[in-house]
């Protein structure tokens, strides 16, 4: 069973970490990228990539897609991490805080895509925490499994 929870926190991670790269190329990780990404940038008439405002049908799948799947990642990373010996705050912190920077940040850019433009600062927050949460929970996992303290 170790072996097999090993093997699937590389298999999650390595999905997890190439998303990231396509955030990052996608939108320059940066708050004006990641509203050009959503708003699009017709009016920059100096763009290198020219983006075009995404329609409903396309943010929706968009944010109904990865809260399903996000949700399911943090909700079994959350089981794992439960089996871990740390406790207190930390632990709070490991399984719940990713679940809410899901809806945090897919929520903060439905916002944004209806014109609230800060929250692009909230969804780069949110998604920083949302990757800084999966890091460590796979960290405290694996040395849950082999049996090292933390």
């Amino acid at each position: 069973m170790k072996l097999l929870i090993g093997i699937f926190l590389v298999v999650l991670s390595i999905g997890f970490l190439s998303a990231l790269q396509f955030v990052s190329i996608t939108t320059e990780a940066s708050p004006k990228g990641i509203q050009e990404n959503y708003l699009g940038n017709e009016e920059d008439l100096e763009a290198e990539e020219m983006k075009f405002k995404k329609n409903e049908k396309q943010l929706l799948n968009i944010i109904h897609s990865h809260i399903l799947s996000m949700g399911l990642i943090f909700f079994t990373l959350a089981l794992l991490v439960t089996t871990t010996p740390i406790k207190g705050f930390f632990r709070q912190f490991l399984l719940f805080e990713p679940l809410l920077s899901v809806l945090t940040t897919f929520g903060g850019i439905y916002f944004l895509w209806k014109g609230i433009l800060w929250m692009k600062y909230v969804v780069m927050i949110s998604g920083g925490l949302m990757t800084i949460s999966f890091v460590i929970s796979v960290i405290v996992i694996f040395y849950g499994l082999f049996g090292m303290k933390i």
